[in-house]
């Protein structure tokens, strides 16, 4: 082999980053991956009990176990309501104050193991109903004796437990195929085809700009690779954005223009990792790359209070409102985001002026709680 032709065909080491990041595995794809056979193992993690959501689901459940104790114990439905009101008036207090005490000792619970945790917890239900039945002594609302209270408190509190450890376990599973989704959903053949192809145009002309663009391309797929049941900061997602616009910018030159909005948005802020970077390839993909024309893409982060939102604009153009993989994408980021932080987070999309947006908001978190960890 001459010598240029060996030197044509000497990888660079952007080239050997890329190989490193991208490739799982070395076997052949009909002997597959070991890591590919191994199953999942997915701890058991407290409910974060600041939580919307799981504080919704103890309320109902306390109710519903009320009503049904209630209903059971009656002779006819008339009787059965008036006795639900009755031990509504004696528990609804009592969950109230167990609820607050479980939101302000929810950060020092979780750093226990589970399993003390969850006896700590039992044991706090049982003394709060206790001190909360030696206190209404002598009115008509409490129970027939102190030992029910606390034996009811006992079972309630442990049942309610082990309903959210299943919660955890259904939910674990779904968000590993939720994971495997948006692979197959965010890795397109043709981005990378044509971004490989953009790239090689550029090593003979530009070769210090294919190496850059390169090294963009490989930390673009190993965060896609990577593991999607941890948190990310905000700062390293929109690190991802930038590089998935370089690229994007490489493959349609003049035609792609963005516009980032980016001085409000916390760069400490907790997220999903592969939330944003699917809106924004959803907005390249559907509203500038089937155009003639310059496509302006507006991208919007920033905190209001206690919430952070995310706002990413393109042109609408009907003919593309269909196209493949959208709908599944963005179904994709709002069951991640409920599996993430259950009813605090959402994902809107709309047409306005001949643009189409998509808005996300999430709770501003620096510190991962335990209904995140859930995931991991």
């Amino acid at each position: 082999m001459s010598a240029p032709a060996r030197r044509r065909s000497k990888p660079t080491d952007a080239v050997k980053r890329f190989t490193r990041s991208s490739t799982p595995c070395a076997k052949r794809p009909d002997q597959g991956c070991g890591f590919l056979a191994r199953q999942n193992v997915y701890p058991d993690v407290l409910p974060d009990f600041r939580n919307l959501g799981v504080i919704a689901r103890i309320l109902l459940g306390v109710n519903a176990a009320a009503f049904a104790g209630a209903i059971f114990a009656a002779p006819d439905l008339r009787v059965g309501l008036e006795r639900f009101v009755t031990v509504a008036a004696f528990v609804e207090p009592l969950l109230l104050i167990e609820l607050v005490a479980l939101f302000i000792l929810s950060r020092w619970i979780g750093r226990l193991a589970y399993w003390s945790a969850c006896a700590l917890i039992v044991m706090l239900a049982a003394l709060i109903g206790a001190v909360y039945h030696a206190a209404l002594q002598g009115l008509p609302l409490p129970p027939a004796s102190m030992t029910r209270t606390v034996v009811l408190c006992v079972i309630v509190t442990a049942a309610l437990l082990a309903y959210f450890r299943l919660l955890v376990k259904a939910h674990s599973p779904a968000l590993a195929e939720a994971r495997l989704q948006a692979l197959q959903a965010r890795i397109r053949p043709h981005f990378l085809f044509n971004s490989l192809n953009a790239v090689l145009a550029l090593i003979r002309r530009d070769p210090k700009r294919a190496e850059r663009s390169l090294e963009d391309l490989a930390e673009v797929f190993r965060t896609l690779m990577s593991d999607a049941r941890q948190f990310v900061r905000l700062e390293d997602e929109i690190a991802l954005l930038e590089r998935y616009a370089e690229l994007e910018q490489l493959r349609l030159g003049e035609r792609l223009r963005i516009t980032w909005e980016l001085d409000a948005a916390p760069s400490d802020a907790l997220l999903p990792p592969l939330v944003l970077q699917p809106l924004l390839e959803n907005a390249v993909y559907h509203g500038v790359e089937p155009g003639v024309a310059v496509g302006e893409v507006l991208v919007r982060i920033e905190r209001r209070g206690e919430r952070v939102y995310a706002r990413i604009e393109n042109p609408f153009i009907a003919a593309q409102a269909e196209r493949a993989g959208n709908r599944m994408a963005l179904d994709n980021i709002r069951e991640r985001l409920a599996l993430f932080f259950d009813a605090e987070a959402s994902i809107e999309t709309g047409v306005e002026n001949g643009r189409y947006r998509v808005e996300i908001q999430i709770p501003y978190r620096t510190v991962a709680r335990n209904s995140a960890q859930a995931a991991a």
